[in-house]
């Protein structure tokens, strides 16, 4: 599976590729959203073809897939991503490391990265170091921001309240970005 993770993101972006191609949507009008393994997902599409999307929700993703086994609890993770400390799986990871993968003067869509002090899977600074390095890279207006949350975790967040207002930073920044209006 390792060897093949790229293969994910080629399909994703076919999918977007076909939505637009069969005249469903249009870039300025498409919106990817994934945590976890799907920020990494999202994280990918949003480096390796920034220009098919509008706007990007990133939660909880691995980003830097080259320091990603140092933190936490790696060793279910480098199973199935590979590890950079051997040079075949490291070259394969290096390809695709959305961190690694951006480059200045790019236009980026807007992105609102999500982490949390709890999380125990993904580091937060995965988010953190994406979010610094695409504001400094971005040729674009559109906005690079995180949203970091003390009392959130992987994929959980604690409480009802503190759910909704994630999901209501959530689709506030998609609305805005997207042009939604009530």
């Amino acid at each position: 599976m390792l060897a093949k993770k790229q293969n994910s993101f080629d399909d994703f972006i076919a999918a977007a590729e076909w939505l637009m191609e069969n005249r469903y949507t249009r870039p300025e009008r498409l919106a990817i959203s994934g945590s976890s393994n799907g920020g990494l997902l999202v994280g990918a599409a949003l480096t390796q073809r920034p220009e098919l999307f509008r706007a990007v929700v990133c939660g909880n993703p691995h980003l830097d897939m080259i320091r990603y086994h140092r933190f936490l609890k790696a060793a279910p993770w480098v199973k199935e991503y590979g590890s950079p400390d051997i040079p075949e799986e490291f070259a394969y990871l290096y390809r695709y490391s959305p961190y690694h993968r951006v480059k200045d003067g790019v236009k980026y869509p807007a992105v609102l990265f999500l982490t949390g002090d709890l999380d125990t899977r993904v580091a937060p600074l995965h988010a953190r170091k994406m979010t610094a390095r695409m504001q400094a890279a971005n040729a674009s207006e559109n906005p690079i921001l995180l949203r970091h949350d003390t009392k959130a975790g992987h994929m959980g967040v604690g409480s009802l309240v503190n759910w909704l207002d994630i999901t209501n930073d959530e689709q506030a920044f998609l609305f805005e970005q997207l042009g939604v209006t009530p």
